[in-house]
């Protein structure tokens, strides 16, 4: 069904269901035409490549991703939007909407199941208050996934793509370079939804890494030590490790000077390739 960002086709589609839109749930459905085609397009959808939808709205992102695409599953949490989903998708044979929410769902079975001999890319517009649990959902279980295409709030996107070292890194920023290669595709203003958020929004991808640089006990020396590295953004590592690792200040400092840091670093000053040093040094000793 084409023009599902068209504000007279989205009002008159929720009253031929009786569909009111849910704050808790985050719905804001996109009415800029040109937003759906571009991530579509840049997610990866193509011959040959099966895409992941998280969460499908009215189906807009959906109809362009299953027009390039050879399949597509969309795991929508709302029920209501089931019978909407059946109407404004029904030209479509290549398309399955699965009703469950994305961070119960076994993705490795749904995917297996699902995508037999294809490659696979992941594509959403996520709603705000779940985007950092659902992308590390999707790259802590080592899903078989060429990259992860997302439509986030600006300011989660500058989080989530922001170089290390950098005063806008944090936890989520190492655990995304660990995973992947995060970069920033383009900018989507609050007025191409409806209704309209209070905040703009960017749309990021995510090229999966075929291995994380770490596995094992060293990952997760690795991320215990990203946590309490930026436990308290404005102390030093010696301070936040200290205290969240249990081992002395001095340990701590011995451990920066063998990596080759400073003693006064705090966790944002480090890039990935320090803070995996860092963690060797103060695990292995």
């Amino acid at each position: 069904m084409e023009n599902l960002s068209n504000i007279a086709v989205i009002k008159d589609i929720c009253q031929k269901f009786g569909f009111s839109f849910s704050h808790s749930l985050g719905q804001n459905f996109l009415i800029n035409p040109t937003v759906c085609p571009r991530i579509a397009e840049e997610g990866g959808a193509g011959p040959g490549v099966g895409v992941l939808e998280v969460g499908a709205g009215f189906g807009v992102l959906t109809h362009e991703l299953a027009k390039r695409a050879d399949k597509v599953v969309s795991v929508e949490l709302d029920t209501r939007l089931l019978p909407v989903l059946a109407y404004t998708l029904s030209e479509h044979k290549n398309v399955k909407v699965v009703n469950g929410d994305i961070m119960k769902v076994d993705l490795h079975r749904l995917i297996a199941d699902e995508f037999p001999g294809m490659r696979v890319a992941v594509c959403a517009n996520l709603p705000y208050y779940i985007t950092s649990p659902v992308i590390m959902r999707l790259l802590e279980e080592r899903l078989p996934v060429e990259a992860i295409t997302v439509m986030v709030q600006k300011e989660a996107g500058d989080r989530l793509t922001a170089p290390m070292p950098s005063r806008e890194c944090g936890a989520v920023t190492a655990a995304v370079r660990f995973y992947t290669r995060p970069e920033k595709l383009f900018p989507v203003g609050r007025g191409s939804f409806m209704p309209a958020p209070n905040v703009d929004s960017c749309v990021i991808r995510l090229a999966v890494r075929e291995a994380p640089p770490l596995s094992g006990k060293a990952a997760e020396d690795f991320f215990r030590l990203v946590k309490g590295a930026f436990s308290q953004r404005r102390k030093t590592l010696q301070n936040n490790l200290s205290s969240s690792l249990g081992i002395s200040k001095g340990e701590v400092a011995a451990a920066l000077t063998r990596a080759g840091l400073k003693p006064t670093a705090r966790a944002e000053e480090l890039s990935l390739t320090e803070m995996m040093a860092l963690s060797g040094e103060i695990f292995s000793a």
